[in-house]
């Protein structure tokens, strides 16, 4: 993720953007009560499954989404890259990559049953990207992270407040494991479930995501 440059301290960063903070913290504890972490299909029974991958180029954001079908096969594939116009601060990555994220989706012909998401869902302490993307396009979504704040981890589960938000998954033998948690219209069991259904062996991160990023590099080197 693009990092402050030039020594420009948060608060500096903040007032240059005219940002308030602790109304846009409102704003997600708000828009949290409104997931549904609860299974929204038969996750079974599901035929596509989407996955979306988000890099910088300068100070656009380039975000690729694919679309495969149980054989992870690419039935559909586009993306979006737009200037960037929210700054980096932690815990409000939502604000600066969602916009271009919904864009990408919109251009979809073929809408996913579920999608992946390089980031955390609701193991963030307020409204995790995978969470706020999920809630916003009513679709079911995994958010997958490296890392989980303020939480508790016993026998590979996740917990913030005694509450169980998400679960480990060892995909790959010799690498630290992921963070699964559900973004929103899933639950804990079913997210961690298709996740470990979706690794296919040597990668680490479920097979849509390992698309999605291979897309991203070949849309990175068209652009750039």
């Amino acid at each position: 993720m693009e990092e402050t440059k030039g020594g420009i301290k948060m608060q500096e960063l903040i007032k240059k953007y005219n940002i308030n903070l602790e109304e846009l913290e409102k704003e997600q504890i708000k828009l949290a009560k409104g997931l549904e972490i609860k299974d929204k299909i038969d996750f079974n029974l599901a035929e596509t499954f989407g996955a979306i991958d988000n890099t910088f180029i300068g100070n656009k954001l380039l975000s690729c989404i694919i679309v495969c079908n149980r054989d992870m096969e690419i039935i559909d594939k586009t993306y979006a890259i737009e200037r960037v116009k929210f700054p980096y601060i932690p815990g409000f990555r939502n604000y600066r990559e969602m916009p271009t994220m919904v864009s990408a989706y919109d251009k979809l012909n073929e809408k996913p049953d579920l999608i992946f998401v390089n980031s955390g869902g609701i193991i963030h302490p307020r409204l995790g990207l995978a969470s706020h993307f999920g809630l916003a396009l009513s679709v079911p979504t995994i958010g997958i992270s490296n890392s989980a704040i303020d939480c508790e981890i016993k026998d590979n589960i996740i917990y913030r407040n005694n509450k169980k938000v998400g679960r480990l998954l060892l995909s790959k033998e010799g690498s630290n494991p992921l963070y699964i948690s559900p973004g929103n219209l899933i639950s804990v069991d079913s997210a961690y479930d298709v996740c470990k259904l979706m690794i296919q062996f040597p990668h680490k991160n479920p097979e849509p995501l390992h698309l999605a990023s291979k897309y991203t590099k070949e849309v990175r080197r068209e652009l750039v």
